[in-house]
């Protein structure tokens, strides 16, 4: 009996001297959304990138804040979340959106031992932020490259529409790639001449549609195609594009969508879907949580690119796109085509810091919407440079040949 009870005393110990350590293992970060961790866009992309840390880093445990935004949270703030969080033992806060970008810098000088991570921002880049604030963004350009090709492949009107959120130097060069893709698809496979592609933008006024505030998604996507266009693309968070183009579909219509945002934007209309351009957190989350948690984290931007040797590999391609139903297979051997000749060209304009010296089809001649020279022929556009608005990064205007609103 003795002996019983000195064993399970000796157990009781032990136990009790290992919560400590495990304990002192866990690592809490914190995820805040601008939309629902479920939209089936650029919010529940971030909150599987979470979830991907969560399971390839031991100890990790993630605290999520979703929804602040001044629709479905007007009276909390940023600053309220992260001392939340902090509170309940965040050592990293991700801020996923550029919505929060001046907002982290604030913030995070109230935190000084915490590190903030805001994604799609510059200001690490600039010297404006913290010395405790980071950034990280995907090569997203590449993604609309091709989005925007398998639009021009499509494409019988010669009219494709492009719905844009709010207007910035990230969704102007976003659609502005679309753009490039499409007109170089459009002319080089289907024979058609450049000229003649009609590439409308139109903005909402914020990532998703907030009744009242922004203009209704659904209500423009029916506009585009009631003015002739036969393919929507999307660069808005949520999937109206993909909703409508499936509806108008249904009705017998000869239409067809490209998601955004989500490797599995597509699943919403699937048959009418051409493919959706994708940014994939989780290797870029995993390796700054990593960092952070060791303590050899310091403030970097990054700009992080596709695994051109295998373009939807979860591990190690932060840009990827999958393929629709909807696109023919003539199409999409052609888009194999196009992919393969980004990649060649990415591959001969490397950055020891996985930063692109030029990304293709960024190359002159190209003029702004107001005629300014952004690249003479034979010149290429610089991906980013401090203090130059005539980068991509930068992008001032949307380019000449598009319609729509530069600001």
């Amino acid at each position: 009996m003795r002996k019983l009870f000195f064993v399970v005393l000796v157990v009781a110990l032990a136990v009790s001297m290992a919560l400590p350590a495990v304990a002192q293992d866990e690592f809490v970060f914190g995820m805040v959304l601008v939309g629902p961790q479920n939209d089936r866009g650029w919010s529940q992309a971030h909150y599987e990138a979470g979830q991907y840390v969560e399971a390839n880093l031991p100890g990790a445990r993630m605290l999520v804040f979703e929804s602040l935004n001044p629709a479905d949270a007007p009276e909390t703030t940023l600053l309220q979340v992260a001392t939340e969080m902090v509170d309940q033992g965040a050592k990293l806060i991700i801020t996923s959106s550029d919505a929060f970008e001046e907002d982290t810098d604030v913030v995070a000088e109230a935190f000084p031992d915490v590190v903030f991570i805001n994604s799609s921002g510059d200001n690490a880049f600039t010297g404006e932020a913290p010395a405790n604030v980071g950034n990280t963004m995907g090569q997203m350009e590449w993604g609309k490259l091709i989005a925007g090709c398998a639009a021009g492949l499509t494409t019988e009107t010669g009219s494709i529409g492009y719905l844009g959120p709010l207007i910035n130097g990230e969704t102007r060069r976003l659609a502005a790639s679309a753009y490039l893709g499409a007109r170089y698809c459009y002319e080089n496979y289907k024979g058609g001449d450049p000229a003649d592609l009609t590439f409308t933008v139109t903005w909402i006024g914020f990532w998703f549609n907030i009744p009242g505030v922004t203009l209704d998604p659904t209500a423009e996507v029916n506009t585009f195609f009631d003015n002739g266009a036969d393919v929507a693309m999307s660069g808005i968070d949520t999937p109206e594009v993909m909703t409508v183009a499936g509806q108008r579909a249904g009705r017998g219509e000869a239409v067809h969508g490209v998601a955004y945002d989500y490797a599995a934007g597509c699943d919403v209309s699937p048959e009418i879907c051409l493919g959706s351009p994708y940014f994939n957190w989780g290797p870029s989350y995993l390796d700054i949580v990593s960092r952070v948690k060791d303590g050899t984290y310091t403030q970097e931007w990054t700009w992080f690119g596709p695994d051109w040797a295998d373009l939807n590999n979860p591990d190690t391609s932060g840009v990827g796109f999958v393929v629709g139903d909807g696109l023919s297979e003539e199409n999409a051997q052609h888009l194999d085509d196009f992919i393969a000749s980004l990649a060649a060209f990415a591959a001969d304009h490397p950055d020891e810091n996985g930063i692109p010296t030029a990304i293709a089809l960024w190359e002159g001649p190209l003029a702004l919407q107001d005629g300014t020279v952004l690249a003479a022929e034979g010149e290429v556009v610089k991906p980013i440079e401090k203090d130059n608005p005539l980068t991509i990064w930068y992008l001032p205007q949307l380019l000449e040949g598009m319609v729509g609103a530069s600001e």
